[in-house]
């Protein structure tokens, strides 16, 4: 195993980019995440990655082996990759038991009947597939379908394992027991798996950083704790997590603490920029109190189980979401403190 990295990748489709200069490193042994809205990139990225795809420009390699150069026109087939590739539709043979359908890729690659044998018990006991090895596809849930595909994935020990939103088609209770499975798996394994979702619970829950994207380009690259807590720009603070961007206004730093202003209020601030232009106000960022900052008026409650989300509006207008154990009604006047919101720069 090692790093997969990409330099300056793009890809166009009938002229149209799809992916813009994509320059990242994926660690060995990393679990990303790639995050986003529909049409915004990640499968293009994966479907690169994985060689079903060549990219318009740029280069991709992992450790020292070059996979492809959409400059030079060089590209190693997808069979030659040593990548699994985990689709959203499971993609199995009906007519083979599970067995033979994690077997398989090592019967194509002309492996001996004793390793075959030795390496689907491997696959099938880390997915939890042993009892169900000499059942058809037809006769299995969702669920099962999905981790014999997973099996079958990582029966040949590939490189990087790449998922291409493997949990869509499933309820909510399977998701949640299936994202579990994954994580179980990457740590026992370390290998690196590489996760398309446009779901941000389920990348926040399962990975160890996640590529944010929009528009073809990677938005920020960081840890699930620095996109939510830390975000670089109104894309990222609006799409992870529940946030508003405000401006912030005559910010002045101190050895000791920033403060400027927000909403008409003087507020402390977190920065890592001189002159931040804008705050992302959190949930957590905003305190009912009975003199706050601000007024706001509660435009709809949400019960979450244990406490409510409060989506109010200020009286200059903006929307304002807080969290609370009270339960607040519709058309109340409530008054709201904020407390150290990040902020950032961006034109």
């Amino acid at each position: 195993m090692a790093n997969i990295a990409l330099s300056s990748v793009g890809k166009t489709f009938s002229g149209a980019p799809a992916l813009q200069d994509i320059t990242t490193c994926f660690e060995d042994g990393e679990f990303i995440a790639l995050l986003g809205p529909s049409g915004c990139g990640k499968t293009t990225l994966l479907r690169l990655l994985a060689g079903f795809e060549m990219p318009s420009a740029g280069e991709i390699r992992i450790g020292d082996r070059q996979l492809a150069n959409g400059d030079t026109g060089m590209m190693v087939p997808s069979e030659d990759r040593n990548m699994g590739f985990v689709f959203q539709s499971y993609a199995l043979w009906p007519h083979m038991t599970v067995r033979r359908n994690v077997s398989y890729p090592l019967e194509i690659r002309r492996f001996s009947k004793a390793e075959i044998a030795a390496q689907t018990d491997v696959a099938l006991e880390a997915t939890g597939l042993s009892a169900y090895a000499d059942r058809m596809p037809s006769e299995l849930s969702g669920g099962q379908r999905q981790r014999v595909a997973l099996a079958r994935c990582l029966v040949s020990d590939p490189d990087a394992v790449l998922l291409d939103e493997p949990l869509a088609n499933l309820d909510v209770a399977l998701r949640a027991t299936l994202q579990t499975v994954f994580t179980d798996f990457h740590k026992r394994t370390r290998a690196t798996m590489v996760y398309v979702t446009h779901d941000q619970a389920e990348a926040m829950a399962m990975a160890d950083r996640i590529a944010v994207m929009d528009r073809g380009q990677i938005q920020q690259f960081d840890t699930p704790q620095n996109l939510y807590e830390r975000p670089k720009n109104r894309f990222v603070a609006e799409f992870v997590g529940r946030g508003t961007v405000v401006p912030v206004r005559s910010v002045e730093t101190s050895d000791v603490a920033a403060h400027g202003h927000v909403l008409g209020a003087r507020v402390e601030v977190q920065s890592n920029h001189e002159r931040p232009s804008h705050v992302c106000l959190r949930p957590e960022n905003l305190t009912i109190t009975e003199t706050g900052d601000l007024r706001a008026r509660v435009a709809r409650v949400t019960y979450l189980g244990g406490k409510y989300l409060l989506e109010t509006v200020a009286e200059c207008g903006t929307r304002l979401m807080a969290e609370t154990r009270a339960k607040f009604d519709v058309g109340m006047q409530l008054g709201l403190t904020i407390t150290t919101p990040w902020a950032f720069y961006e034109e």
